[in-house]
């Protein structure tokens, strides 16, 4: 492949052809979840001193809110549709998967990277000047409870190229196959006991989110019409019900079922899709108009930026409002909901001001020719072992420690392959 070749795969499509729907709904899951973890993380004063709580998850109806709200699977739909898309891009301009994947563990190492080297400065210093170790692990294990999207993407994208030949030759024996092992690991997960024997879920869970976003790239969604969408969807709820609903295998909490993922996040998925599809009209009306294309461009080039450090930022203000008489209320009462706005405008603020020193690292840096594909099959696994651990064992100092290096190593392999490297 070229060397203008290989820098055409930091872009998609052309936006003449980009289906700017994908764009606002990509935009809204992750503001979504930004607004999500603003409610849940409850610092204050109270009575008998300070107050750390999750006040979301306290109101009796947040089980049926994560139903509407829990909505990274619709991520893992648009996700799929705009790597098929890419994929079949770079395929005509005569890139292979080693071109792809080198593109997109770029994406995810390089801004993780400042946020690590962060988290080691922190946990270290806190350590170094003897904060309370049962606090800190409480607030830094809360924090990175968002990486395990770096380890479920990671996996996904580096299993794209495969996936869309798989989708390719045999689309619908792909869904059943990826159903079909959902199913089985999540019933010897309940047969057994064992939470963990879920993890290979982390895998076929998003990996069929993402199937489903090939579907949509394909048309599939688009040739039904209204009344199908809407059959399907409440199919989907319905079978949802069935599998969670009191005395049913799974949690009536979505985020529940996050970790591991289960087979209520594919109900999500299908549904999800559905409604999408069927709200793109409107989408599109909307995104024709300069200021939604303004809003949704200022976000969406800002998307890593603002997912992975928008509880860190949550967890410093919150700790600044501590300071400050009257400004931390305590969590869930009427004073503390009404303060929720000003807040969140705080958060916003705080985190664009910081995407002018992290935002850089959202867009791949590639020098010279593709790696050899082991190269970057190793690099992909070094971007996936340090968030797929934070989600396993919760992050602290050597994690931190050990995702730095991690990803140093991973940009590195990837980002600085010069001619004299190639292997012949």
């Amino acid at each position: 492949m070229t060397d203008s070749a290989a820098r055409a795969t930091s872009s998609s499509i052309d936006i003449s052809k980009r289906d700017l729907t994908l764009d606002i709904a990509r935009v809204f899951c992750v503001v979504l979840v930004v607004v999500i973890h603003l409610l849940m993380v409850g610092v204050g004063t109270g009575p008998d001193g300070l107050v750390v709580s999750r006040p979301l998850e306290n109101e009796s109806w947040f089980w049926i809110a994560t139903w509407f709200g829990q909505i990274m699977p619709l991520f893992f739909v648009v996700g799929g549709f705009a790597s098929l898309t890419a994929w079949r891009s770079l395929r005509r301009r005569g890139g292979d998967a080693p071109d792809y994947v080198r593109n997109r563990v770029l994406r995810l190492a390089q801004p993780a990277l400042p946020l690590f080297l962060f988290y080691v400065v922190v946990i270290g210093a806190a350590r170094i000047i003897g904060v309370d170790p049962e606090l800190l692990d409480t607030v830094i294990a809360g924090a990175g409870f968002p990486l395990w999207f770096l380890a479920a993407y990671t996996a996904c994208q580096a299993l794209v190229p495969f996936m869309a030949g798989w989708h390719a030759r045999a689309p619908k024996r792909t869904l059943l196959v990826l159903l079909a092992l959902v199913i089985v690991v999540d019933c010897i997960r309940f047969l057994v006991g064992i939470p963990e024997i879920g993890l290979p879920n982390m895998v076929f869970v998003w990996l069929l989110a993402q199937q489903i976003g090939f579907w949509y790239a394909d048309g599939w969604f688009a040739a039904r019409n209204g009344w199908q969408l809407a059959g399907i969807t409440l199919a989907s709820y319905a079978v949802l019900a069935a599998v969670s609903l009191p005395d049913g295998w799974y949690s009536t909490d979505m985020l529940a079922n996050l970790n591991p993922p289960t087979l209520p996040l594919v109900c999500l998925a299908v549904a999800q899709a559905c409604i999408l599809r069927a709200l793109k009209p409107w989408l599109a009306k909307l995104m024709n108009t300069h200021i939604a294309r303004a809003v949704v461009f200022l976000i969406g080039t800002r998307l890593m930026t603002i997912y992975l450090w928008h509880l860190p930022i949550i967890i410093i203000l919150s700790g600044i409002a501590l300071l400050i008489p009257g400004a931390s209320p305590e969590p869930s009462t009427a004073a503390w909901w009404l303060s929720r706005p000003i807040f969140f405008v705080l958060v916003f603020a705080a985190l664009f001001g910081l995407s002018f020193l992290v935002a850089r690292y959202e867009a791949p840096r590639e020098v010279g020719i593709t790696p050899p594909g082991y190269i970057v099959a190793l690099a992909a696994v070094l971007t996936f072992v340090p968030a797929f651990a934070v989600t396993e064992w919760f992050l602290d100092l050597p994690l931190a420690i050990l995702g730095s290096l991690f990803f140093s190593a991973a940009i590195l392999l990837l980002g600085r392959w010069r001619v004299g490297q190639a292997v012949t």
